[in-house]
């Protein structure tokens, strides 16, 4: 077993069409990644592809974003829930684009966090695009308190709703075109520095003009250290650390 060196919180390696060769990658160098899946459909083969790899874990997801063409998979998701400590990619997305979708995401994420909080363990990475406020009601309403764990993926709330988010439990997951957006940087004050993680959030990044991997995590520890005035590493000890809080405290 490879110990566990750097942290990939949120990272679609089977969208990537070399993910065979990233996923022998993040094994040798002790990347911890969490690779989220878009629909309940895609869940076996990733378990499957992630078989011998005990760095990798894989969620269980309903992206929002799919919601309106891949809400009968519902069903198939609440029979392979039992099967899935980990919960990804789940939310909800009101941008212009999904926003005709956005009351059937609405009853869709209500659904699936109710499932989640039968079982009490799950570690559930969530989207909230455009949609800070309506996540953490629905999370106040159907999984908290200690009814599982929460990440916050490329969350862009307000300084109230991450302090909101804080006083519930959440962990945070960061990625490099976060550290980019002005808007989000200056509520990075108000995250506190032991419930960050670190994503990439690929294939759906470029670093250095070409798509991000898992191994990126690295250069973007520095940039979070940069930003936040600390060691880098400081903040690659104290992300460890989160996961092993996140993934291990009060597991049952």
């Amino acid at each position: 077993m490879m110990e566990t060196q750097f942290v990939d919180y949120h990272c679609h390696l089977d969208l990537y069409p070399n993910h065979k060769s990233l996923l022998a990658e993040s094994q040798k160098n002790g990347i911890a990644t969490l690779t989220v899946t878009t629909t309940p459909k895609a869940w076996q083969k990733n378990v499957e592809m992630a078989l011998n790899y005990d760095q990798i874990r894989v969620a269980l997801g309903l992206h929002p974003q799919l919601v309106s063409q891949r809400a009968n998979e519902l069903v198939l998701f609440e029979e392979l829930l039992q099967s899935s400590r980990f919960v990804g990619e789940v939310g909800l997305d009101a941008s212009k684009k999904f926003y005709h979708s956005f009351t059937q995401q609405q009853q869709v994420f209500h659904n699936i966090l109710q499932m989640c909080a039968q079982y009490n363990n799950k570690i559930i990475s969530v989207h909230s695009a455009y949609s800070s406020k309506k996540v953490l009601d629905a999370l106040e309403t159907y999984f908290f308190p200690n009814k599982g764990k929460v990440v916050l993926h490329w969350f862009s709330g307000s300084k109230y709703d991450i302090q909101r988010a804080v006083e519930m439990g959440c962990y945070f997951s960061i990625n490099q075109e976060m550290l980019k957006n002005k808007n989000i940087q200056k509520n990075f004050s108000c995250i506190p520095l032991d419930k960050i993680l670190s994503e990439t959030d690929g294939p759906f990044i470029e670093y250095k003009g070409d798509v991000i991997k898992p191994i990126n995590v690295r250069a973007l520890l520095v940039s979070l250290a940069s930003l936040m005035n600390i060691d880098p590493q400081e903040i690659k000890k104290q992300i460890l650390k989160n996961l092993a809080n996140l993934e291990y405290e009060n597991k049952s």
